[in-house]
């Protein structure tokens, strides 16, 4: 008979839990059922009362050098990160699965935008084509990408070529932050655009690459209902010189 684990999971262990779940879609352990902690589907933030916008920012991309990306810290911090996600990105902030790390994009002292990074998707078919892996390379170095799952430019921000610098400085400071909080540097980064709302002109301007489509099931679809809805395109950023050689490789050798 198989053994019966009752395992307790903090923040930070995904990967534990991903193994475990895995193991258990093998039939080598059996896991207890998961408790009901709250309500179903991805929990959403509670607004305070509306907040008045802060005066304009419209200059040169150079006049708000030097930027700072800035990890949220705090109770406060958190909140009005949330808040600002959950009011203007079209999205909303959904309390991320997995290991993350969420910014400020600061310039003197004055918020800018909003950035999270997240674990990766476990499978997009265009990315895993681009990248070249099997199954068994994808279960081994999936950790090693970092997904771009909200990016906002706070809407009283108009700076032409803002986003594409925050961009190429999240690629420089990212993988040091990442691994100083979980241990690992990553390779590669990702994000989805929603086609029919943006063109990645950002993403594209970073020197990110465009390498398809997704199905539109979403991250979370394992049951396949999804298909066919919400398809986005998937561009990528290597971090590493030979990233997809790293991705494929044997970390024995």
């Amino acid at each position: 008979m198989n053994p019966t684990l009752q395992v307790t999971f903090c923040g930070r262990t995904y990967e534990c839990r991903q193994l475990l779940e895995r193991l258990q879609a093998e039939g080598v352990v059996r896991l207890p059922a998961l408790r009901p902690l709250g309500g179903k589907g991805p929990r959403r933030v509670d607004l305070s009362q509306p907040r008045l916008d802060p005066e304009p920012v419209a200059c040169a991309a150079r006049e708000c050098e030097p930027l700072e990306l800035a990890l949220v810290e705090g109770p406060a911090e958190s909140r009005l990160w949330r808040e600002h996600v959950e009011r203007y990105h079209y999205l909303g902030c959904r309390v991320p699965f997995g290991a993350n790390l969420r910014y400020w994009v600061r310039s003197r002292d004055r918020e800018l935008a909003c950035l999270l990074w997240t674990s990766p998707a476990w499978k997009m078919q265009a990315r895993d084509a681009w990248i070249g892996w099997n199954n068994e390379q994808r279960r081994r170095h999936l950790q090693s990408i970092v997904n771009n799952g909200r990016f906002l430019v706070l809407p009283w921000v108009r700076v032409k070529g803002l986003a594409s610098k925050i961009l190429a400085l999240s690629a420089r400071q990212l993988p040091h932050d990442w691994q100083t909080r979980y241990g690992h540097r990553p390779l590669l980064l990702e994000t989805l655009v929603d086609a029919i709302r943006f063109r990645g002109t950002c993403y594209r301007a970073a020197n990110w690459i465009y390498v398809g489509q997704t199905t539109g099931r979403g991250r979370m679809d394992r049951e396949h209902k999804s298909h066919g809805q919400a398809i986005k395109d998937i561009y990528v950023y290597p971090l590493v010189r030979d990233a997809r050689r790293h991705l494929c490789g044997d970390p024995t050798r």
